[in-house]
């Protein structure tokens, strides 16, 4: 379970916390929606892609934790969607980039998992 602290409040360096089954409790810094998930915590080792990993239905209600250490750097693109929305209930990642370089990209990751309540968070060791 992924869980903001604040309730849907834009904050810079917002702490949230990841509750694991066992009792393990990470904290972190809140990405994308404010809010509360669960899901089954799965990983993914792809250094690019992850919008489509996060669209794909594949996917639908797993917490994803991406490997590679730098996640948002290139933006989102419409056309990239698997779905017509997210299908991972939450996102794990170690370094988030809330700016983006791609020139063609419609808007930043951070945006995109705003628009569709898609609660994240960073600063996490996900070796």
């Amino acid at each position: 379970m992924i869980n903001s602290l604040e309730n849907n409040q834009l904050l810079d360096a917002e702490k949230c916390k990841i509750a694991l089954a066992d009792g393990t409790v990470v904290t972190g810094t809140a990405i994308g929606y404010r809010g509360e998930t669960g899901g089954e915590l799965c990983f993914n080792t792809s250094m690019s892609g992850y919008q489509e990993i996060f669209t794909d239905p594949t996917y639908h209600g797993q917490i994803m934790m991406m490997t590679y250490p730098h996640i948002g750097n290139y933006g989102t693109m419409d056309i990239d969607m698997e779905a017509s929305r997210p299908m991972v209930s939450g996102v794990v990642v170690r370094a988030f980039s809330q700016r983006f370089s791609n020139q063609h990209a419609d808007q930043s990751l951070d945006a995109f998992m705003k628009e569709h309540k898609l609660v994240g968070i960073s600063e996490v060791d996900t070796r």
